[in-house]
């Protein structure tokens, strides 16, 4: 048995048809391996900015909930004393860094004690104070800011606990 081979003419146009369009399937190919890959870099990116956020979020909260249990703690008198209770405060990131390395960012705090103003008004006004502390820090060019408030009262749970 004898087979003739095919001519060639006929496979000039077999294989120019195949390589145009290999062409533009690798084109395509390659256009949505690179859309791939800048979603990819992007999501990878947006994660890590995400997670940061939260940490300085969640370190932030930590600084406020430990001041508001150590004012808390304070007698009435303590309150408005500037020595024991300071009116601004800074604190660090990682403040347990050794010398040489970075505390990361800074936190900065202010505490107000003012009067209490109830609507209705209460007869036990005069014998409470609102105590707010608001903490401010600076990631790139945003500005951030949590707040925390709690109330004290002349005869609250401080007298029971010191009996002051």
């Amino acid at each position: 048995m004898h087979v003739n081979p095919p001519s060639t003419t006929r496979t000039h146009r077999f294989r120019g048809i195949q390589g145009a369009s290999t062409l533009a399937e690798v084109l395509v190919a390659a256009l949505v391996l690179a859309i791939m890959f800048v979603t990819l870099y992007g999501g990878i990116s947006s994660g890590f900015a995400v997670t940061e956020a939260t940490r300085e979020d969640l370190r932030a909260t930590q600084i406020l909930v430990e001041r508001m249990e150590g004012i808390r703690l304070f007698n009435w008198n303590q309150l408005t004393d500037t020595n024991l209770n300071p009116l601004s405060f800074t604190r660090n990131y990682y403040p347990m860094a050794k010398p040489g390395e970075s505390k990361g960012i800074t936190y900065t705090g202010t505490v107000s004690v003012t009067s209490v103003d109830f609507d209705p008004p209460a007869t036990y006004t005069n014998q409470m104070k609102k105590i707010s502390v608001t903490l401010t820090w600076t990631t790139g060019n945003l500005q951030h800011s949590r707040t925390m408030y709690t109330y004290a009262a002349k005869y609250g749970m401080q007298n029971y606990i010191y009996a002051n």
